[in-house]
């Protein structure tokens, strides 16, 4: 019933460890290592099942570290589009074999690395923008859907706006929040959330308000540029190796 195989968790444990400390504020959109790293030893629909629980666990934690400072009026633009995102998620997640969703977490995780370069720290601030919002919080909930993959889609918009660090931690964790306990139920009629999924949550959810409470310290002590670099080059080994499992084997 319950998952056993050392390797999976060898894979699991620092994925969440590290997917945490981004939630709780710390390199806040670092990317959530948990579904590429574990789809390496289990299927990735499962691996998104299996990571679904511990992330709203991570989400009440994170809401909770940095309640009331998140921007009201920018997350109430996002949601919108989150919601259609979303349904066009179940749509693409239903009719795509395990090799497929492979193939695209890899593709999505290489496309983040890429923005992540590419991304200056230097230009000035943007004002926020409606359309802009709805389209990436559209691509947000799609990839998030698919592989709890929403922080890259939903960076390329909030971090132009170059909001305060604190208020663009809550404003994130509020989003992710939303969009994480929506999917519930669309999972549930996946057939995502099974027993075994569930019980692997379960072993693994104490990682969630651990995970968090580092992220949060760290994010009021430390730089992110150290953890940006072990996150970044942990994603680009990984998302070579889904795409050789999904596409080209």
């Amino acid at each position: 019933m319950l998952i056993t195989d050392p390797f999976f968790y060898a894979l699991a444990v620092p994925a969440f460890l590290l997917t945490g400390i981004s939630k709780g504020g710390f390199a806040s959109g670092a990317g959530n290592t948990g579904v590429p790293l574990m789809s390496i030893a289990i299927p990735a629909p499962d691996a998104a099942g299996i990571a679904l629980p511990v992330l709203c666990a991570m989400d009440i934690s994170a809401v909770r570290a940095w309640w009331g400072r998140w921007d009201r009026g920018v997350l109430l633009s996002l949601l919108p589009g989150a919601v259609i995102g979303m349904a066009l998620g179940t749509l693409v997640f239903g009719t795509l074999s395990d090799r497929s969703v492979k193939l695209v977490i890899g593709m999505m995780t290489l496309a983040f690395l890429a923005r992540s370069l590419l991304a200056s720290g230097e230009a000035p601030a943007r004002a926020p923008s409606r359309v802009k919002a709805f389209f990436s919080s559209s691509a947000s909930g799609v990839t998030s859907f698919i592989a709890h993959a929403g922080g890259p889609p939903l960076a390329i918009y909030l971090f132009p706006l170059r909001l305060p660090r604190q208020t663009l931690a809550a404003t994130t964790a509020v989003f992710f929040a939303f969009v994480n306990y929506a999917k519930l139920v669309p999972y549930g009629f996946l057939g995502v959330l099974s027993v075994q999924n569930l019980l692997t949550s379960l072993v693994l959810l104490p990682l969630a308000p651990l995970g968090i409470r580092i992220g949060v310290v760290l994010a009021q002590r430390m730089s992110d540029r150290i953890f940006y670099r072990v996150v970044h080059v942990l994603l680009f080994l990984t998302s070579l190796h889904l795409i050789w499992e999904g596409g080209l084997r």
